[in-house]
C-alpha cells in the first residue's frame, strides 16, 4: 500500500518534493517500512554514517524517518526513529508525551538505504516486542528533512493541529492490519 506524506504548511519549503511510504505488519509482529523521498537530494543534509549502527537519542533533530504506533482504544503508544545513518531509537509512552521510556526490543531494526541524485529511500524491518504484537495497530508515519542551510521540513500522513506534532494521536491515521508472513 503506497501512502503519501504531507508537508506541514508551517514548516519551510523543502528540497524534497514528495515522500511516499509503503508498509506491512505480519501476525508475528514484524513491520516492514519503506520511505521514498524525491527531490533535490543534493540540498538535503544527511547524518554521518558510523562504523556500525546503534541505538541513539535525538535522531529527530536531523533528517530522520519515524513510525508511531498506538494500540486501539488505549492512550499508550510507541515511537521508532530510523536515521539514514543506520542509527535508531525506540520509545514507549504511557499517554500523550508522558511516561516516556526506552522501548525494550530484542533485535535492532534492520535499516537499508538507497540514494541517487533525485531520491533517498530508507527501508527498515523491525520486530515488535511482545506487548505490541497485535492484529491491528494505529500508525502514524512521519519524516524530518533537514536541508544544508539547517531548515527542517516536517512530513506526516496527517497533521491534526496548527503546529506540527507527530505525537498527536489524531495523526495516527493508518490502520495497520496483520497479514500472514
Amino acid at each position: 500500500m503506497r501512502l503519501n506524506l504531507q508537508r506541514h504548511p508551517e514548516t519551510p519549503g523543502s528540497a524534497i518534493d514528495q515522500i511516499t511510504a509503503d508498509c506491512s505488519l505480519s501476525k508475528s509482529g514484524t513491520i516492514w517500512l519503506r520511505y521514498h523521498a524525491e527531490g533535490n537530494v543534493e540540498q538535503v543534509k544527511l547524518p554521518d554514517v558510523p562504523d556500525r549502527s546503534e541505538r541513539m537519542d535525538n535522531l529527530w533533530q536531523q533528517s530522520c524517518f519515524e513510525l508511531f504506533l498506538g494500540q486501539p482504544g488505549t492512550e499508550q503508544y510507541c515511537e521508532f526513529n530510523l536515521s539514514p545513518s543506520g542509527n535508531w531509537a525506540a520509545y514507549d509512552f504511557d499517554r500523550y508525551r508522558d511516561g516516556m521510556s526506552q522501548l525494550v526490543i530484542a533485535k535492532a531494526p534492520e535499516i537499508h538505504m538507497d540514494f541517487s541524485d533525485t531520491h533517498i529511500a530508507l527501508e527498515a524491518t523491525l520486530a515488535l516486542p511482545e506487548p505490541w504484537v497485535a492484529p491491528e495497530l494505529d500508525a502514524g508515519l512521519s519524516a524530518v528533512i533537514e536541508t544544508l542551510d539547517g531548515e527542517k521540513t516536517l512530513w506526516a500522513l496527517a497533521h491534526p493541529g496548527a503546529r506540527p506534532d507527530f505525537h498527536h494521536r489524531d495523526g495516527f491515521t493508518l490502520k495497520m492490519e496483520a497479514a500472514e508472513g
